[in-house]
């Protein structure tokens, strides 16, 4: 349909409002009855509440017009114009819209989500600061405020060309070896940023990173304003810390995933930390890359972005190797701090004890037994991951997923990790009745209580989500970690992310082999990653009594990519692995992206992604390049029941990106249409991180 004036009499201001909702498309509205506003104020990125069917909603306007393709007689007025101006900057709502075009999401549910909780409704936007608000700091002067460190050779070059960039765009990678003193590059360069008054957005993947980043970042910059975002805080003070980075009252902004979206008044840098973090991508709703769309966002600013990892992720290394980032190495740690000695424990013919070897356990009190620290780490929560009946071979498994239940001891239960089904212990046998009810395999519970049965006079303290639940139990954790007493530390991925513990000599990782046979194409990948993280919170310290060791316990201890590794650095390995995906057609080698289907009904799912494909052929056949993008499935997804409902995918696959979203945009709209979506939930994951 042509689009027309509203009234051939009288022209109509228009209003075109992003508004949360599935359907992806944008709504028309006309002005409020009551309002005097004239449409020459009117600014995209302004609030407004408008009726939606039996609903109000609170929507974002896009823009203004004086045309719409809305019958007048259906052409409903706006209820109410909350803001008086702009909430989001024109250069940045014209980012998130394509970032919603580019992962394939509803335009206006995506607005809605990168919003903060307190701006979703009709509240107003402004900022109520409490007592015990302690979201913007660090405006007091400390007695001895920290001065830079004295940086070497290799980290001074990098600070000095991330410094030269000032004012324009370029991606740098700054990829360092563990302890090697990027987060002292980081400081530094911010502290050149903020003494031309512009303000610094630094991204970290877990909540757990962000209370040590904050007090470095308190103390280096005293007088300075520091807003911190995550989902840890409350409504209003995520919402006070949006308002006043977008006002520039705050000069640091510190956040996980989702500070990517706040606004600044002064953008001036943005640093990811741990780039390779998968935790960066939105597993869930608006499927986003915090990482990518923050490179894309210093394009459109104007400014510098540094991702720093040890590890790169292989999409990151890609670009630094072809040039697209200017890639920074830093190849040693500073001072007498050295990279620790990497040994690997074959235990394929070894009698273990809940999972340790002889070997391992005499280690730990070496190393424990000279007042040093040492970090055993098991990627598995509870106790155990199977209870099993040893007469009949019966396992515990969730009813709702296709998983084991596993055994957790404080308190006694089962639970499943996917769906967090909760079940009482069986003490018989449901099959035959048995009572030899065995716990198979080991977890973070097991681990602690063997330790502690070894080590009696030892502190032991274990680090995992179930030991870390409550608000602040973590913080005291790590704080008495930081203290430097003798303890053992044994816990899961939290104690991999980017901690600094310099009493720290030991690391042991208990079982190195579950990435090597990944399902995943990126397995490798990310028990690369993982083993060199968690082995880089070893030898941290400027001290030569405390260097590190790194014990890794496998059961294939010859294999290719571990030995690689262990000899050869990851760079190595994440070479081979580049040459590999190219061979392949795997990403980066080519765009990749994911249509999932899910449904109570088992034979749903399939029928729906079966249609899905013939849709999307048929829309291939009409583009020029359609016979590039290859499409697989549908297919079981590695999961295929995850509570109570089937999943299948669709894996579309093409050298060229514009390929695919040339077509996802037109296949998404006809799949709204599809009478079977109301018994099938589907999503569509473009770059997506994880197969599962």
């Amino acid at each position: 349909m042509t689009a027309t004036p509203a009234s051939a009499a009288e022209p109509v201001t228009i209003l075109r409002v992003a508004v949360p909702s599935p359907l992806r498309r944008s709504f028309d509205y006309a002005l409020p009855i009551d309002s005097s506003t004239t449409p020459d104020i009117l600014q995209p990125g302004i609030r407004l509440r408008v009726p939606f069917g039996n609903r109000e909603l609170t929507g974002i306007l896009l823009e203004v017009s004086d045309t719409t393709q809305v019958s007048a007689d259906k052409l409903k007025p706006a209820i109410e114009i909350l803001d008086q101006t702009s909430l989001i900057p024109g250069h940045l709502l014209k980012l998130w819209l394509w970032a919603a075009r580019y992962y394939q999401h509803p335009v206006g549910d995506a607005l809605h989500t990168l919003m903060p909780t307190g701006l979703r409704g009709k509240a107003q936007a402004g900022i109520k600061k409490r007592k015990s608000d302690t979201l913007l700091t660090g405006t007091t002067e400390l007695d001895h405020p920290a001065r830079d460190d004295e940086l070497t050779d290799e980290q001074q070059r990098a600070r000095d060309a991330i410094c030269a960039a000032h004012g324009a765009f370029q991606c740098f990678l700054l990829d360092g070896v563990t302890g090697s003193g990027k987060t002292e590059i980081y400081l530094q360069v911010i502290s050149d940023t903020l003494a031309r008054e512009r303000q610094v957005l630094v991204l970290v993947p877990e909540i757990s990173l962000t209370p040590q980043t904050v007090a470095r970042f308190r103390q280096r910059f005293p007088q300075k304003s520091v807003a911190i975002m995550h989902s840890g805080l409350t409504p209003r003070q995520r919402l006070n810390a949006w308002l006043a980075a977008a006002q520039g009252e705050a000069d640091i902004i510190i956040g996980t995933r989702s500070a990517i979206f706040t606004p600044l008044a002064r953008p001036g840098l943005i640093v990811i930390d741990e780039e390779h973090d998968s935790s960066f991508k939105q597993q869930d709703g608006f499927r986003y890359s915090a990482r990518d769309l923050g490179v894309i966002r210093a394009q459109s600013e104007t400014i510098p972005i540094v991702l720093g990892s040890a590890t790169p992720s292989l999409e990151s290394l890609h670009n630094a190797l072809s040039g697209r980032y200017r890639h920074l190495r830093l190849t040693r740690r500073p001072g007498n701090a050295r990279l620790p000695v990497t040994r690997l424990i074959d235990t394929s013919s070894q009698t273990l004890e809940d999972g340790f070897s002889t070997d391992l356990i005499r280690a730990i009190r070496q190393h424990v037994g000279k007042g040093n620290q040492a970090l055993v780490f098991i990627n598995r929560r509870g106790f155990a991951p199977v209870l099993q009946c040893r007469d009949c071979g019966w396992t515990a498994e969730c009813r709702h997923c296709d998983a084991r239940m596993t055994l957790h001891r404080t308190p006694v239960h089962l639970r499943c990790h996917h769906c967090e089904r909760r079940e009482p212990v069986h003490t018989h046998c449901p099959e035959c009745q048995g009572k030899a009810m065995l716990a198979v395999g080991m977890g973070t519970e097991r681990s602690e209580a063997l330790l502690q049965r070894h080590f009696p006079e030892t502190r032991v303290i274990r680090v995992d989500r179930d030991a870390t639940s409550r608000k602040h139990e973590l913080d005291d954790l790590l704080a008495e970690i930081n203290q430097g007493t003798p303890c053992i530390l044994v816990g899961t991925q939290m104690l991999a992310k980017g901690h600094h513990f310099p009493a720290v000599t030991l690391v042991a990782v208990l079982d190195a082999d579950s990435g090597l046979f990944s399902a995943d194409f990126r397995g490798q990948e990310f028990m690369a990653q993982l083993l060199v993280q968690v082995s880089g919170r070893a030898g941290r310290a400027d001290n030569t009594d405390r260097s590190g060791e790194v014990l890794i316990q496998t059961r294939h201890s010859t294999h290719q990519s571990l030995q690689m590794l262990i000899n050869q650095g990851y760079h190595a390995l994440a070479t081979q692995l580049l040459d590999e995906r190219r061979q392949a057609g795997m990403p980066p080698f080519a765009a990749l992206a994911i249509l999932r289907a899910e449904a109570i009904n088992a034979g749903a799912p399939a029928q729906f992604l079966s249609a899905a494909r013939a849709q999307a052929e048929d829309l291939l056949g009409q583009m020029p390049n359609g016979h590039q993008v290859q499409i697989s499935g549908p297919l079981p997804a590695p999961m295929e029941k995850r509570a109570n409902r089937y999943r299948q995918q669709l894996l579309l696959r093409s050298p060229q990106r514009a390929d695919l979203q040339t077509l996802l945009p037109v296949l998404c709209l006809q799949l709204e249409q599809m009478n079977t979506k109301r018994n099938v939930r589907w999503s569509v994951d473009v770059d997506p991180q994880d197969m599962i």
